[in-house]
């Protein structure tokens, strides 16, 4: 059987499809854009402040559905530009600094809405 959880802590879902779904003891949260949710526009800044307010995103959603950042399997990181690797890394490793999950990272052609990152996550308790 399949939960839905949605919060305000994290940005509407833009299209058909939902914030996270609950599955026999599997989270899987769709890929989060460095909406602000209290604005609904993206943060100001570059690649350090869209990456902290993705995993700011992802952090609510966990915490709706009654997971932590050290129940998380693996995630997967979109970039826009793997220039941005580095800078993206950095905020990353400080949500996962011991144990940290499997992960893949990727250069795509355009994120939603001119997004520099979106990151999607699997947790599991």
């Amino acid at each position: 059987m399949k939960k839905i959880i949605s919060t305000d802590g994290a940005p509407k879902a833009i299209g058909p499809y939902s914030q996270a779904i609950e599955s026999d003891g599997l989270l899987f949260i769709s890929g989060q854009i460095p909406i602000d949710p209290a604005t609904g526009k993206f943060v100001e800044g570059g690649i350090t402040e869209q990456t902290e307010q993705v995993m700011k995103n992802i952090g609510a959603i966990l915490k709706e559905a009654g997971y932590e950042f050290s129940d998380v399997v693996k995630s997967t990181c979109l970039l826009s530009d793997m220039d941005n690797f580095a800078a993206m890394n950095a905020v990353y490793g400080k949500y996962y600094a011991e144990n940290p999950p499997a992960r893949a990272a990727y250069a795509v052609v355009k994120l939603p809405l001119g997004a520099l990152v979106e990151i999607e996550t699997i947790a599991r308790r």
